[in-house]
């Protein structure tokens, strides 16, 4: 690590030797000056992570010489150093963006103190952060081996999302590698696991299914409305865990957390599929049967989301909840900014579901546009812009207007999406489906060992087109490619963000209750 290169601007800096040498024995590079406009010119000339400034100096005074650095590098950490604690000295000192400020005479342990907490903060957090990943490392790796229901998965993806945000929140790299290789060891410990399990989950009537996307609704919000309470759901559409905890501050500046939880999506994990069944509290297959008017199939034209709000309201009925409802779905800013012109209307309903698609659009036009594919180039650059339009987004204005009207927040989502890196080959005909994440057809040839493949698709609840029919589903971060035009297709799906396959990132959902505060 470079060290860190102090300048101490003092007319009386011969009488600071001491502090001078004591810092340079701790590894920092100390230059000093001892006047205003030699440390202006120093700071021109040189880098610099810190600069201690004497207030009193003659000439250029501490106030007028930290202005004129300020102007010229505003980032850079400036410590004032005054004999007086008068209140208009430290108002102008603090007004002028300062860091810290001591009061003579100081010792080199308060130096020290300020040093690390204005520059070496950061290296320190880093340090300990690393050093606790690494501790952390083989009992996360004994407890992916070890996970046998979703209630141990949904510890573990909890812990991989806390050291991911934890160690990407520094600058130290080195870690890196070593938890890429943990998701990916747990990516494919999960998809054992959902080979193992995800068809008994639909035929076994013990505790062991997780709540999934045709149980959401009935397990997880119905029991509010049947209390007589308003609830407010926000779906976001392909919202992952990850990018959900870089926004929860912002919903915590508004409202507590009565629950977070981790839910399942069923497969395929796409939209057609996992949100249809959400709003119909149905499988895929029993949409199919009861509402052949409604569902179609991945090959049929139109819009296959089209009638959310119908098999809600069919839904409701079922369960005896004769309540208004409120539907609506936001693209754009302009919807989103709509929605909060006529929030009081709305809130005279008492069940409203709104459908935020932005992340969705962020995922494929991350995928269509080299632009915004080299933005979000992996999950910190995608979360970081899933943030941005966030602050940027009206939510936060909808967030305030509905914790003013004391209501009930409910946030899910129907799927999340997955980062691809290797292609799997595949061969289907003109009729099989074109998602690289899952494919649906009667003449697939894959190879068994590198897929989940539900030969029976009635035992998944899945619609067919013809009797030998089936489906399979890419696992971790692999995507189908054809052998027709490999390279090609390889080279322009690769390193995009993909659903509707097994993994971590695209089945284990974030569901959140708040209340206001």
């Amino acid at each position: 690590m470079d060290k860190i290169k102090i300048l101490w601007a003092d007319d009386e800096i011969d009488l600071l030797r001491a502090h001078v040498m004591f810092l340079e024995q701790k590894g920092y590079t100390v230059t000093t000056a001892t006047n205003g406009l030699d440390a202006i010119e120093l700071v021109k000339n040189e880098p610099f992570d810190i600069i201690f400034l004497d207030e009193n100096m003659p000439g250029h005074t501490g106030i007028e010489t930290l202005n004129k650095i300020k102007r010229f590098n505003s980032a850079i950490p400036v410590v004032m150093i005054t004999k007086s604690e008068a209140e208009d000295i430290m108002e102008d000192a603090i007004g002028s963006n300062i860091s810290d400020y001591l009061i003579k005479p100081v010792n080199p342990n308060q130096i020290l103190l300020t040093i690390k907490k204005n520059v070496d903060n950061k290296r320190i957090v880093t340090e300990k952060t690393t050093k606790a990943y690494q501790t952390a490392f083989g009992r996360l790796g004994m407890e992916i081996n070890d996970s046998l229901d979703f209630d141990d998965w949904k510890d573990v993806y909890k812990k991989l999302i806390y050291w991911e945000l934890k160690l990407k929140s520094s600058d130290e790299k080195t870690m890196d590698d070593v938890l890429n290789m943990q998701k990916k060891e747990a990516n494919n410990s999960f998809a054992k696991f959902i080979k193992n399990n995800y068809i008994d989950w639909f035929h076994d009537n013990s505790k062991a299914r997780p709540t999934m996307s045709h149980t959401l609704f009935k397990e997880k919000i119905f029991p509010f409305l049947e209390k007589g309470e308003k609830v407010f759901v926000m779906l976001f559409d392909n919202l992952r865990y990850d990018q959900w905890k870089i926004l929860l501050p912002y919903f915590n500046e508004y409202y507590n957390i009565d629950e977070e939880d981790i839910t399942c999506s069923i497969l395929p994990t796409a939209t057609q599929y996992a949100r249809n069944a959400m709003f119909a509290g149905l499988m895929p297959s029993e949409i199919d049967k009861l509402y052949p008017d409604i569902w179609l199939n991945d090959e049929e034209e139109g819009n296959k989301n089209e009638h959310e709000k119908d098999l809600l309201l069919k839904q409701l009925k079922r369960y005896g909840l004769d309540k208004s409802v409120y539907y609506d779905k936001i693209f754009n800013n302009k919807q989103g900014l709509k929605l909060l012109d006529n929030i009081k209307q709305v809130l005279n309903y008492d069940f409203i579901t709104i459908v935020f698609n932005f992340i969705d659009i962020m995922s494929h036009a991350r995928t269509e546009m080299r632009m915004i594919r080299e933005l979000a180039e992996d999950e910190a650059a995608y979360r970081s812009i899933t943030k941005s339009w966030f602050e940027h987004s009206s939510i936060l204005e909808l967030l305030k207007n509905l914790q003013e009207e004391n209501v009930k927040i409910v946030i899910t989502t129907d799927h999340g999406t997955v980062r691809v890196l290797n292609p799997v080959k595949v061969v289907g005909d003109k009729n099989t489906t074109t998602n690289l994440r899952y494919k649906h057809g009667k003449s697939l040839s894959y190879k068994e060992k590198e897929v989940f493949e539900i030969k029976k698709p009635e035992l998944a609840y899945l619609p067919k087109s013809n009797m030998s029919s089936r489906y399979i589903f890419s696992l971790n971060d692999d995507f189908f490619a054809y052998p027709n035009n490999f390279n090609y297709y390889v080279k322009y799906y690769k390193n995009t963000f993909q659903h509707g396959g097994v993994s971590l990132e695209e089945m284990m959902l974030p569901f959140v209750v708040l209340s206001p505060k």
